[in-house]
């Protein structure tokens, strides 16, 4: 059998041989072994970019730091200038694999990885995934994810999804004409696992509900489901493991760095600390202890080509008490930090908190496929949401109760019914967005 996927990746200059076998070294160290490790990896990386990046140096103001909390921390913000300004020395932007972050921040930028830091990051996830019986050049995926719609970028894309063993459907309308044909490509083809946006994915198993259908009584080859890019909400998963007849796990990543945490076979959201360090910070840079929430911010151990040392991704997140250096654990992801939600008292709320409110409450009676909240001023919300009929008054009394409880009174929402909703370029659905 040819091993497209492999093949590609060599194609493409990745040193998978030699990646690989430090990746499995990494994994076969002890516990106080893993800990000298990762220690030995944040200096050797700080101080590689310390020499051998201008910009990097110009941003830390100084060539030596020895302590490692005096580490500045970055920001999306910072990498808003040209790519070549912040390229390592001996590297350039034809020798680098680079991409484009998805902007869901609302800072999207331009990153490079050398091609051995992205050879690992393969590593990293051929290792993750494999947990569940996935093999890049056997298994066939069935993915929901965008794609871009100008002729170059869709065949690129279509050309990568042809090498990797994968089908892809497209989710800018997935209205139930639509799904049913995604069902019948379920029922012809042999699909090992699905993969893709969470919300995309929600909105197949909501269709399958409503057709009382289990998805493996037609695609009895599937194995199992990894979402990815949005929350993933526990009612969703029941949901999605009911209707498609597998287990689901939960993956959340960066594109600029690797794979940041997995749900492993225990059913915990396992931190990888094989390429990366995530630290959990307060809004002064401090740690915060195990279990306590803050900012994730993560430091890429094998990037030398673009620093990502000490990385604010912009998400909120919980370690869990139980977490160590070497096997650390995600708790809890509680969401961005740009959707922060100011209420009228001064308090400040994740905004994914009117999220979890509301959801229970209007998806009830299985009537509301999907919505999304808006905050347009201190005290006012608009809801948009996409149903079969228009939600009744009891419903919003409901919600407005609730929110009440939960959050603070006098909130003024306004709902709007919808045919569908806004996504990014790429697919992707903001769950909650900050105007104000």
């Amino acid at each position: 059998m040819i091993r497209f996927f492999d093949w590609s990746l060599k194609l493409n200059g990745f040193r998978m041989k030699e990646s690989q076998a430090e990746f499995n070294a990494i994994l076969c160290l002890s516990p106080e072994e893993h800990e000298q490790f990762i220690e030995q990896k944040k200096i050797e990386i700080l101080e590689y970019h310390l020499q051998n990046n201008s910009y990097y140096r110009h941003f830390v103001g100084k060539s030596e730091i020895e302590n490692w909390n005096d580490v500045p921390v970055m920001t999306k913000k910072d990498f808003q200038k040209p790519l070549t300004e912040r390229l390592s020395r001996g590297f350039t932007e034809k020798t680098v694999f680079k991409n484009k972050t998805s902007g869901s921040s609302g800072d999207p930028f331009i990153f490079a990885k050398d091609k051995y830091a992205h050879a690992i990051t393969w590593a990293s996830i051929i290792y993750r995934f494999g947990w569940y019986g996935i093999d890049f050049n056997k298994s066939y995926q069935a993915r929901f994810y965008g794609i871009p719609l100008d002729f170059i970028g869709y065949t690129k894309e279509r050309i990568k999804d042809f090498l990797g063993q994968r089908y892809r459907f497209t989710i800018f309308d997935l209205s139930d004409a639509v799904l049913e044909k995604v069902l019948q490509k379920f029922k012809k083809k042999k699909f090992d696992y699905i993969n893709g946006y969470t919300s995309s994915i929600v909105l197949f198993a909501k269709f399958l509900q409503k057709k009382n259908i289990i998805l493996t009584d037609f695609c009895p080859t599937l194995k199992v489901c990894m979402v990815t890019s949005e929350m993933l909400f526990k009612e969703d998963k029941v949901l999605m493991e009911k209707q498609f007849g597998i287990p689901v796990v939960n993956e959340y990543g960066a594109s600029e760095l690797d794979l940041i945490a997995f749900q492993n076979l225990d059913g915990e959201w396992q931190v990888n600390a094989e390429t990366l360090f995530v630290e959990i910070l307060d809004e002064n840079n401090q740690s915060v202890p195990n279990g306590t929430e803050g900012k994730v911010v993560i430091t890429s151990l094998y990037n030398k080509a673009h620093p990502f040392i000490r990385y604010d991704i912009g998400d909120i997140g919980i370690l869990d008490e139980r977490s160590t250096l070497d096997h650390p654990i995600l708790k809890k992801l509680i969401g961005r930090t740009n959707d922060i939600a100011v209420l009228p008292s001064g308090k400040k709320s994740p905004g994914l908190t009117f999220y979890y409110v509301t959801k229970s409450i209007i998806e009830d009676d299985g009537n509301v496929k999907e919505f999304i909240i808006r905050q347009t001023k201190i005290d006012a919300f608009e809801i948009d949401y996409v149903s079969e009929k228009e939600l009744m008054a009891t419903q919003i009394d409901k919600i407005k109760q609730a929110i009440d409880l939960y959050l603070e009174p006098n909130l003024n929402f306004t709902f709007y019914r919808k045919e569908s909703l806004q996504r990014t370029a790429r697919g992707k659905l903001k769950q909650f967005q900050s105007l104000i």
